[in-house]
């Protein structure tokens, strides 16, 4: 409409000059607050999990030191052992035992809750900033790491194992290989989308 002696034009009100009426947020009510409250707490059932990585380790320090005795045993002569292969199952054992630690420390504070000791002076430095996908690549990273170890240790005990099972050793380990590649590529991609 206008007015013909001021010549200003005044619209009509449409259906969008009512929107804001029903956009008003609602005040949840208790049993949907209550709800979220539960489905919030159920993080906490992630925490037996955990607790099961961490007694997963303390059955490889057991294998770690059973290990370390026969080195030492076969060192000093009184057992014939493969010094070499006994230090990588150290060194393999190692990894999948600071992998389940770094997976228990990321995943509890990315999930559960975030680790109360402050400034501890032993605080690792990559607590509090790994994600999950840094948690992801770690873990991709630490698997073809081990595989890399079990491989060098077929390679080594070759005479044990036919030449159809180093292949699938091989295979199984570019396997790996490219998986953590394509997951790197992944990331990368969606960080310059980002």
């Amino acid at each position: 409409m206008t007015d013909s002696l001021l010549g200003t034009f005044h619209p009509r009100p449409t259906l969008f000059a009512f929107l804001p009426l029903f956009t008003m947020t609602k005040t949840p009510n208790k049993i949907e607050l209550t709800l979220e409250k539960f489905i919030f707490s159920s993080r906490w059932l992630l925490v037996p999990f955990f607790l099961g990585l961490i007694v997963g380790m303390a059955v490889l320090l057991i294998k770690f030191v059973k290990e370390m005795v026969l080195l030492i045993q076969g060192v000093l002569g009184f057992i014939e052992h493969d010094t070499v292969i006994s230090i990588l199952t150290l060194v393999d054992t190692a990894l999948i035992a600071v992998l389940l630690l770094i997976i228990v420390f990321s995943a509890y504070e990315n999930f559960v809750s975030k680790l109360s000791i402050g400034d501890h002076e032993d605080r690792p430095a990559w607590m509090g900033k790994v994600g999950f996908s840094d948690l992801k690549m770690k873990l991709i990273g630490a698997i073809v790491a081990i595989s890399a170890v079990e491989l060098l240790k077929a390679f080594l005990v070759s005479t044990t194992l036919t030449s159809e099972q180093l292949k699938w050793k091989i295979t199984i380990h570019l396997t790996f290989v490219v998986s953590g590649l394509l997951f790197a590529l992944a990331d990368w991609i969606s960080e310059q989308r980002k």
